[in-house]
Parts: C-alpha cells; sequence; structure tokens
C-alpha cells in the first residue's frame, strides 16, 4: 500500500487540523493501512456533518457526539481520538452532560475514591444506578428530595420480576451502594439503602462445580502453542487453573507484578489489594513464552493484550470469551473462566490440602468463603456418613 493512496482521504472542514495527528495516532497503534484509510475516511464525512450545521470540533459535546456515532461508520474511533487529543469535550463532562450523567459521574468516582472498588466494578455499579436514576419522575434534584422508601421497593420489584437471580442481585447490590452515596452527599435527606429487599437465596446451598483435571488438560490443550493468540490463551487459562485467579485479575496482571528473580506474582484482587503468590515454573514458562513471542509492542502495562490492533489491554469479557472458545475447541459445553478457580480449590483438597490452605490460595477474606469447598472434600465427610441400616459394616 502506497503513501499516495493512503493520503487519497484527505478531511476538510473543521476536523481537518486534525486529520496527520489521527493517522499518525492509528499508525502508532498498529492499524493496518487499509483501516487507516476507512478510519480517515470517517472522519472525513464527521468533519463534513459539522461543517454542514456551521459546527466548529468544540461543537462536538456529548449529546451532539453521539447523534454522530449513531448515524455515521467508524465514528467511535475518530470521536475517542479527538477526545483524547481535547479537541472536543469529554463524555460526561461537567457543563455538558445531563444531570443523570453529572450525578453518575459523581457516584462512579465516590466508589472508587472511598470504596476502593476496581474500574470494572465501577463501571458495573453505574449502569445500573442508570436505571434506577432513569426511572425517577421529574427533575432529578425535585425527584431525589421526595424519594421514600416505597419508590425504592416498587422499583426492585418491577425490575426483578421477569429476570434472572443473579441479574437481581446485581441491581440490589449496585442500588444500595446509590443510596448510600447520595445520602452522603446529601442529595437525599434520609438513609434508604435498607428499604432494597434481599434477592431470595440460600447460603452454601449449591455445590461449587469444579472441572475434572482431564477436561482442565483438554482446554489447555486445545490452545494452538504454535500462534501468538494461542501462546496467550494458553498462558491465561493456565494462569487461571494453576493459580485460581479470577477473570478480572488475569485481565490486570501488570508486567511489572511478575517478580522473575523471586519466582512470586503480584495479584490486584478485590477492594484493591495487592498480595503476592508464588509463580510455578510452568506458568512462568508460559507468561514468558507469551512476552517474547507472543505479545506485541504497545503502550499497555499489562501480561495480556489484544492479538489484533489496536493494540490494549484485554478487558474481563475477553478472559470470558478466551475461555468460551477453548470449550468450543475441546469439544465442551461452554462454562466460565471461575469454574478453573473452582477446579484448583477442589483439586487442592482431593489432594490433602485444609480449607485454610485453600482460603490462602484463592485469597478469601473470610473463611466462610471458603467453607463451601468442605461440601466437595469426600475424604472429610467419609468418616461424617453413618452407616445405613443393614448394610455391610
Amino acid at each position: 500500500m502506497t503513501t499516495d493512496r493512503l493520503a487519497a482521504a484527505v478531511v476538510t472542514g473543521p476536523l481537518a487540523e486534525h486529520e496527520a495527528g489521527f493517522r499518525a495516532h492509528l499508525a502508532r497503534l498498529g492499524y493496518a493501512p487499509r483501516s487507516v484509510r476507512s478510519l480517515v475516511k470517517a472522519m472525513a464525512r464527521a468533519s463534513s456533518w459539522l461543517e454542514a450545521r456551521g459546527l466548529a470540533a468544540g461543537g462536538l459535546i456529548p449529546p451532539v457526539a453521539a447523534e454522530i456515532e449513531a448515524g455515521l461508520a467508524g465514528a467511535g474511533p475518530v470521536l475517542r481520538f479527538l477526545r483524547q487529543a481535547g479537541a472536543v469535550p469529554e463524555a460526561g463532562s461537567a457543563g455538558d452532560a445531563s444531570p443523570v450523567e453529572a450525578l453518575l459521574a459523581e457516584f462512579r468516582g465516590w466508589l472508587a475514591r472511598e470504596r476502593g472498588l476496581s474500574a470494572v466494578t465501577v463501571a458495573c455499579y453505574g449502569k445500573q444506578a442508570r436505571a434506577f436514576l432513569a426511572g425517577l419522575p421529574g427533575p432529578l434534584d425535585a425527584a431525589l428530595g421526595r424519594l421514600d422508601a416505597g419508590q425504592v421497593t416498587e422499583f426492585m420489584l418491577g425490575y426483578c420480576q421477569d429476570r434472572n437471580r443473579e441479574s437481581a442481585k446485581a441491581m440490589v447490590t449496585a442500588v444500595r451502594a446509590l443510596l448510600r452515596f447520595l445520602h452522603v452527599a446529601g442529595h437525599v435527606p434520609v438513609p434508604l439503602a435498607a428499604a432494597v429487599p434481599a434477592v431470595a437465596g440460600w447460603r452454601l446451598a449449591s455445590l461449587p462445580r469444579g472441572l475434572d483435571a482431564a477436561v482442565v488438560d483438554r482446554l489447555l490443550g486445545s490452545c494452538d502453542r504454535a500462534t501468538k493468540a494461542g501462546r496467550r490463551d494458553y498462558a491465561i487459562l493456565l494462569i487461571l487453573a494453576r493459580l485460581g485467579l479470577r477473570g478480572a485479575e488475569a485481565a490486570a496482571l501488570e508486567l511489572g507484578d511478575v517478580d522473575w528473580h523471586a519466582g512470586e506474582v503480584a495479584i490486584r484482587g478485590k477492594g484493591s489489594r495487592v498480595e503476592r503468590l508464588p509463580l510455578p515454573a510452568e506458568v512462568g514458562e508460559a507468561i514468558a513464552g507469551y512476552l517474547t513471542s507472543g505479545r506485541p509492542r504497545c503502550d499497555a502495562a499489562t501480561v495480556f493484550c489484544t492479538a489484533r490492533a489496536p493494540y490494549r489491554q484485554l478487558s474481563p469479557a475477553a478472559i470470558r470469551g478466551i475461555m468460551g472458545q477453548a470449550c468450543r475447541r475441546a469439544g465442551l459445553a461452554r462454562v466460565g473462566a471461575h469454574r478453573l478457580r473452582h477446579s484448583l480449590a477442589t483439586q487442592m483438597l482431593r489432594a490433602g490440602a485444609s480449607l485454610p490452605e485453600v482460603g490462602q490460595v484463592l485469597r478469601h477474606r473470610s473463611q466462610l468463603s471458603t467453607s463451601v469447598y468442605a461440601k466437595v472434600d469426600e475424604n472429610a465427610l467419609r468418616v461424617l456418613a453413618r452407616p445405613w441400616p443393614g448394610g455391610a459394616p
């Protein structure tokens, strides 16, 4: 692909001054020449759209940006670049955001700053909180001023009516956090978190569903380690299976978290806690193999990155997708990445480890979290079983 062909799509209008920077940005991220040309054309269309309406780049306030993104293919990367360059207002920026979005931005900041929640959890809570706030009648300030327990309960009952238990529990947790924030920040006059009804459920009612060692080996063996993506997927699945990491923890693992000399790895877990685990030789070799012969050169600080440009940190959803693809290749029904964590715990118990030792590896803050695995410890439970009447002694 020649330089002349790449430069064929020339941007005119209010965004023309950003074309060169956009091209350099895309090249730095590793976009293929054809993709660069396509996205520059998208910038040209967006610029023409603005020019036809007499708007400058600064006129891309969130409502206008949302209209462009909905109507013009490829506008998303253009808008992200312009925001990073400071050419257009950030989505949800002060003065341009709706009252709901402004309040949600304040709520997300409180969750990260005061509660120490991860970015993924903050995003999930914000999404659930938006559904609650959007359902309040009238102007937001007035609606919050007259919010009462009855409205909270009515919303929760309506929301949970046709949803599964996991979705209902996620909304309950998020709305309780939102109501605590609203009271602490002075947006509602009385505390209302207690008005959120609990979702029916019984602790320890189900068995943790681990996978047999042979099934875990099939999943690991399904990765084509002759390819870069295969080396990455193998290292990720091995970390989940041998160290019991959560998917989000594997996605957040940074290059500096691996201490090769000490043979340890730092895990960024729940509540912004950082804990260290021994790095098994098998896992270390898999990570090293990916870093030396698979990981693209990019600015991401994390160990694992996307296999195609733009190269960036993997999301927890991407980890779930990698697990799902491994299940498909291995001819298995799709299961979540958390099943590998359960598998490690059950294998440790069957090998003679104690519950406190399992809890230490899984980094549980409470022994109650580990106690569920007592039900799969067959050797320990066998001595508690009473003999069947009339059976063999």
